[in-house]
């Protein structure tokens, strides 16, 4: 027992000036006995009043411990049962065992003795369980946070719902900054006389001057093809819970009249500041626009971006304008490198090697050097019958070498040239990108999130059929010397040919006219096919793919390869695209086993199902009517379960990315 709380006795110091005195008492009875009388006496009364004194003392203090107990155990029952916490003791097999009077205030009955801890939240046992110290659960209309003393078996519970509401309200009340562009208003008008242009003007305006009204948004006009719109953070989440409608009005107003004018909104949200927002908002629309237009883009200060919408496909360009302006800008940036290197896709399809071989060609035309990056371990059938063509052309097969070689060859004022994905995680050496500073981008997919950082010039397309068109289109720009050859100009019309499953998809004027160019120049299509030709194992094995598929709903074909049998990516959206072709099929997903141990799943569809959206919720990307995604750490029918619950969210949700 700690010494405070032992009875107390005589002071120590005492007793040492009590044996001093008797000892100086005798000395003096030695030498004056009558003083020594003296001294006694007074020595005895001193004595007996620090007793008395401390006799007084000792009763005092015992007198306030005992008074002060009594009132510490009665604050600690009256804290125990009347203080605003919810205290709850809980046994082994998780059932309350007592629970203070505060619990009342939460549950109806009278007494929760007996009862088990799953009624008061149904993941509190299973936290508790996983050793969580800090739990918030919601009940009724309460907000609480638990705090759990696992080895006590004992829960404090805090209500917080007024803090939760002050938070969500200050959540609510965050300023929100949009922009709408009208897509594509320049080339629908421009055709247009002064009436007409009005007419849809007023249209436009009058249904999104309703929405704003509605929504309770501030909108205002800032030039003919944008608004600027200010909200609070509580309205967003109403426009998000109707997946964007205006979306959807704007475009059937429009197409009533057959023109195809569109929304692309960019919002910015969270925490930042004012001038924050704005970049956040720009940046949405930027991303909404690389994407294709019709859509919503909503991007938080961390990076993280919804998407709602895109449901149409991109509409083609009318004019060339940008293509010769990026073509002369690329002209520029090779002139300056000392060198240029081309690089596609891991995998690297038609498109990307035939694009790559374009690029190559501006570079020589140029007057550089240009080499193209290629891993002979990752080529497919078709591509490795094209490089089996171009192994016997000594002076193209010169200008590719492997990611070493690559590595070797790179200075600071290299120019990197990436085609067919803006991914950095797809290309085929991503740690070239961090060896210069000059990175350009050429690209026909919408744009994901992931990106590559800083480029030096990006071109991207999503209305293009393929890269090879986009490159193409820009070689016509390049200087009069430029010379494609037989090999090189059928490379670009295989790339555009694939990628269009022979001009019968997002084939648009522009395809065939650069198609047009390439056959000008010597392109061979039967080489095309040629290059294109199967082997009986392949179309047998596909069709093995093809044979299991089964209508998962609304025209939805969901087909999965058997456990342990392992397909290579081109196979699976081959078999993607025929299911297409089957009767009733307005959408089809191939998943199966890869050669690398993980799972792919290829998607396609014929416009009216957004398999983008769908792939990207499984962290892939692609188009609205073409797109796949790779999985890790998974098995195909956990694959298949999750992109069944996808697709119940897309059809269920209105299409909500």
């Amino acid at each position: 027992m700690p010494n405070f709380f032992k009875k107390p006795r005589l002071s120590s110091h005492l007793w040492v000036i009590y044996t001093l005195s008797i000892l100086l008492l005798a000395l003096i009875f030695y030498y004056e006995w009558k003083l020594g009388l003296v001294m006694t006496a007074l020595l005895i009364a001193s004595i007996y009043y620090s007793v008395r004194t401390e006799q007084f003392l000792i009763n005092e203090t015992e007198e306030y411990i005992s008074t002060l107990s009594y009132r510490v155990k009665k604050v600690g029952e009256e804290a125990l049962m009347e203080m605003p916490i919810g205290i709850l003791l809980f046994s082994e097999d998780y059932k309350i065992e007592w629970a203070n009077p505060y619990m009342n205030h939460f549950f109806p009955q009278e007494t929760l003795v007996g009862e088990p801890l799953s009624q008061i939240s149904d993941t509190l046992v299973a936290a508790i369980k996983e050793g969580k110290d800090d739990v918030w659960i919601s009940m009724d209309d309460y907000e609480l946070q638990t705090v759990v003393k696992k080895d006590e078996r004992l829960l404090y519970l805090f209500d917080r719902t007024q803090q939760t509401l002050v938070q969500n309200l200050y959540q609510n009340d965050r300023t929100v900054l949009a922009i709408i562009f009208l897509d594509n208003y320049e080339e629908i008008t421009q055709a247009m006389d002064d009436t007409a242009k009005s007419h849809i003007n007023s249209q436009v305006t009058s249904i999104l001057n309703q929405w704003s009204q509605e929504n309770g948004v501030y909108l205002k006009r800032s030039s003919q093809d944008k608004f600027f719109a200010v909200m609070n953070h509580r309205i967003l989440k109403n426009l998000e819970r109707t997946k964007f409608d205006i979306l959807d009005d704007v475009r059937e107003l429009i197409t009533d009249k057959n023109v195809p004018l569109t929304l692309s909104f960019g919002v910015g949200v969270g925490e930042a500041s004012l001038p924050d927002l704005g970049e956040l908002a720009q940046s949405s629309l930027d991303l909404a626009l690389g994407r294709g237009g019709d859509q919503v883009a909503i991007k938080d200060e961390n990076g993280k971006v919804r998407f709602y919408g895109g449901k149409t496909n991109p509409m083609e360009k009318r004019t060339r304008v940008r293509a010769r302006v990026i073509s002369h800008a690329l002209k520029g940036l090779v002139q300056e490198a000392d060198k240029v290197i081309v690089m596609g896709h891991k995998n690297p399809d038609m498109d990307s090697i035939g694009a790559c071989i374009g690029i190559l060609k501006m570079a020589q035309a140029n007057d550089k050097d240009g080499f193209i990056v290629y891993d002979p371990d990752e080529a497919n059938t078709g591509v490795q019958r094209l490089f089996d063509e171009i192994q016997q052309n000594e002076q193209l097969w010169s200008r590719f070498i492997d990611p070493e070689e690559a590595h070797e060859v790179v200075t600071k004022k290299t120019l990197i040239v990436v085609v067919d994905t803006h991914k950095p995680s797809l290309v085929i050496e991503e740690k070239l990108l961090n060896k210069t500073e000059h990175v350009v981008v050429i690209d026909h997919h919408r744009r994901a999130e992931e990106f590559i950082q800083d480029p030096t010039l990006v071109y991207m397309e999503p209305y293009a059929s393929s890269t090879a068109e986009l490159v193409t289109e820009m070689l016509e720009y390049q200087p009069k010397k430029l010379k494609l050859n037989m090999l090189e100009s059928t490379a670009l019309l295989a790339g555009i040919i694939v990628d269009t499953k022979s001009f019968t998809l997002r084939t648009g004027s522009r395809t065939f006219d650069a198609a047009s160019y390439l056959r000008s120049k010597g392109a061979d299509t039967v080489l095309v096919q040629k290059f294109m030709k199967e082997d009986l194992d392949v179309y047998v094995r596909r069709s093995k793919l093809i044979e299991s598929a089964k209508i998962f709903r609304d025209g939805v074909a969901i087909s999965k390869a058997d456990e342990g049998e392992t397909y290579g990516p081109v196979i699976i959206a081959q078999a993607a695209d025929t299911l297409l072709t089957m009767s009733g099929v307005v959408a089809s997903f191939v998943i199966s086993e890869r050669s690398d141990g993980r799972i792919g799943i290829s998607a396609r569809s014929l416009g009216d199902v957004n398999v983008q959206i769908i792939m990207e919720r499984m962290n892939g990307g692609g188009h609205l009517t073409n797109a796949a995604t790779q999985l890790d750490d998974t098995t195909i029918e956990q694959a298949e379960e999750q992109l069944k619950e996808i697709i119940d969210e897309y059809f269920e949700g209105g299409n909500e990315s």
